[in-house]
């Protein structure tokens, strides 16, 4: 029998009753739960092994064991939120990115931990987050706090998500800002021939090329294009590691060129996997949005002679492109998951600057 690795966590059932065996370096060998060994209370007892085990990683274990003696389960709402933030986070370090576990992961707990609170008082949080960060900041974090939630009521943890609703994002009143055709060849190159980034260029090119929303092309399945190529339907988005359905709600089938079909064709793999994702990172995980817009996308155009955009103007690159070849605003509209009445609203002055044709 291997002995177990330095850190490990170890669940045991004695008499009925459900404990947690400590590593040896610890002063204090176990930790009882006072738990019955229930198949509910070992999904607590889990998440409270992976609390302590991510603690022991991340350096910040609590010797004494205070930190851990109130495990996650139902005391009227008084459970500790961020006991149920680690505990979520535990689940979630194999599929996510360093970069996320380091950056937007640590910016959700160090608000916790500024701001202690409890699931009954999620409103007041919400406040506190309002009066003292940008909008775009709280929504990220409510968004991500709501996720965690929804783990925690599928586990049984808690009875309710108090993150459920989000507060409205600002309405942007600014013209989109779209690349020229020009320009977008030349951020496709910039992609083709970056030494560090070229593997980020079949996304890229599909952003350009379909319009399509960052979060989908991020959580886009082989299961999700036919077979023949020829159609790929937008369903699911992937947002911070969890998988949703579309902003609108509702799927749409996108028609592929060939252009699209021989990026496809390209990147299909052997044998065929219908839950792999299409576009992965270097290290063949889901790609990570801010990572890439914050390393790959500002370090390409800084290198280009363009004026520089957010990378989701891709999808106002591809809109305005196919307004400008005369293609009608309701099928511009179909492929992108936006009513005709947005496009009209947002796109009304390149609408007006296509020509009429003659009689």
């Amino acid at each position: 029998m291997s002995r177990r690795n330095k850190g490990t966590v170890a669940i045991e059932s004695v008499k009925g009753r459900l404990r947690l065996r400590l590593p040896r370096f610890c002063p204090i060998r176990y930790l009882s739960l006072n738990l019955s060994d229930t198949a509910r209370n070992r999904k607590i007892a889990s998440a409270k092994a992976g609390q302590i085990e991510s603690d022991i990683i991340f350096e910040r274990f609590d010797i004494t064991l205070n930190r851990y003696r109130n495990p996650l389960q139902l005391p009227k709402g008084k459970t500790p939120l961020l006991e149920i933030w680690d505990a979520y986070v535990q689940t979630r370090v194999q599929v996510i990115s360093q970069t996320t576990l380091n950056t937007d992961y640590k910016r959700v707990r160090d608000r916790l931990i500024a701001y202690p609170t409890t699931l009954d008082k999620t409103v007041i949080f919400k406040n506190w987050l309002t009066k003292n960060y940008k909008l775009g900041s709280v929504r990220r974090i409510l968004s991500q706090l709501r996720s965690a939630c929804e783990w925690a009521v599928e586990e049984g943890l808690i009875e309710s998500n108090p993150f459920k609703q989000l507060p409205k994002a600002q309405v942007s009143t600014s013209a989109p800002d779209p690349f020229t055709k020009e320009e977008r060849d030349l951020i496709i190159r910039g992609f083709a021939e970056s030494f560090y980034y070229k593997h980020y260029t079949p996304f890229v090119k599909f952003l350009f090329w379909t319009g399509c929303r960052t979060s989908e092309a991020i959580g886009l399945q082989w299961r999700h294009i036919d077979q023949e190529q020829k159609f790929i339907t937008f369903e699911e988005a992937l947002v911070n590691g969890v998988r949703k359905d579309t902003k609108t709600h509702k799927p749409r089938r996108f028609p592929t060129n060939q252009a699209i079909r021989n990026l496809l064709e390209d990147r299909q793999p052997e044998p065929p996997d219908f839950r792999r994702l299409v576009f992965r990172s270097k290290r063949g995980l889901a790609i990570d949005s801010h990572n890439f817009l914050n390393r790959a996308w500002r370090s390409v155009l800084g290198g280009l002679p363009i004026r520089y955009r957010k990378q989701y103007c891709t999808r106002a690159t591809f809109i305005t492109l196919c307004l400008e070849e005369g293609v009608p605003v309701a099928q511009v509209a179909a492929w992108v998951g936006n009513s005709p009445k947005t496009i009209w609203q947002h796109y009304a002055g390149i609408v007006s600057a296509i020509a009429v044709p003659e009689p």
